[in-house]
């Protein structure tokens, strides 16, 4: 079991950086406040929540790299989870209702080149990095999220437990 939490939680009205707010109702098509200019490689139901590692941010940063949360448009920045493990099919609970389903890892694109050094995006690459991207989720319980909720990669056992409950 990994337990964490958020750190951030960032929304815009397109496009990078996205900014902080202190809190957001998470439908099964994303976060309150956030849109997307490019919808057919962003959002809708199965890349409706972006997550990524503060621990992966501050590595980056070590690198010499700009970044900080939001500037690679996650929704979700979140500190405290094996990273390793939160993987397509993994299931995280977030705060006392919201609970996500990961469901790939994002492709980078040009537009997050000013958060990396030498305009160098493709650092977050899961194919050429692995363990460094971050991770699209699908929303299957829908409910609000604060900065400073805790943030629970459930356990196989808990995860189908959670999934047999859902509503489909």
């Amino acid at each position: 079991m990994s337990t964490g939490r958020v750190v951030q939680i960032n929304v815009s009205r397109g496009g990078v950086p996205k900014t902080a707010v202190e809190s957001a109702r998470v439908s099964v098509l994303g976060l309150q406040g956030d849109a997307h200019r490019d919808t057919e490689h962003h959002g809708g139901p199965e890349r409706a929540v972006c997550m990524y590692a503060m621990e992966a941010i501050e590595a980056l940063r070590a690198e010499g790299h700009p970044i900080v949360p939001g500037a690679i448009g996650e929704n979700l920045t979140v500190h405290g989870l094996d990273w390793p493990a939160v993987v397509p099919g993994a299931v995280l609970r977030v705060g006392e209702e919201l609970l996500l389903q990961v469901t790939r890892y994002t492709s980078p694109c040009a537009n997050i080149r000013p958060a990396f050094l030498a305009g160098d995006y493709a650092r977050v690459a899961q194919k050429r990095h692995p363990g460094w991207s971050r991770v699209y989720a699908r929303v299957l319980v829908e409910g609000a999220v604060r900065r400073g909720d805790p943030v629970r990669l459930l356990s196989e056992s808990e995860a189908s437990a959670a999934l047999a409950a859902t509503p489909r």
